[in-house]
């Protein structure tokens, strides 16, 4: 199964310079929990809830002031939309991570795939995913 076919096709993006309030209230608006930061048509990063709420907030940056590029994550994984799911399910499990950009092409943003997406088709891989990115207490 190819990741275009599960994949979250409806996706926004953000400016660089957009503030912390605005992202946090487009979150809120769309019900999702990351981002992508997107500045002349080129993919740069990426910023989640956590950004906003770990890295910005607790550690006393305006969200009113405070532009996302100060604390957005850069390094974004990726994968094709034409790739096969359990090739993008060991990129997530490498990283640990529970979402991944999903490109068409080089540079156009295609979707998000998520460990949501993953699950219903397969749970074996939803779980190796979910038990590479779940930090141990």
């Amino acid at each position: 199964m190819k990741v275009e076919e599960i994949m979250t096709t409806k996706v926004e993006s953000v400016l660089p310079t957009t503030s912390l309030r605005a992202v946090a209230r487009k979150m809120s608006d769309l019900g999702v929990g990351a981002l992508p930061v997107v500045d002349e048509g080129i993919l740069i990063g990426i910023i989640t809830d956590r950004d906003v709420s770990v890295y910005a907030i607790a550690m006393g940056h305006d969200p009113q002031s405070t532009e996302v590029q100060k604390v957005m994550t850069r390094e974004v994984f990726t994968c094709n939309a034409s790739e096969n799911i359990n090739q993008a399910a060991k990129i997530m499990e490498q990283h640990k991570i529970r979402r991944l950009t999903v490109m068409r092409g080089d540079q156009e943003l295609a979707g998000f795939l998520s460990v949501d997406d993953i699950a219903p088709v397969s749970g074996d891989l939803a779980g190796a995913v979910l038990e590479a990115a779940t930090p141990i207490h």
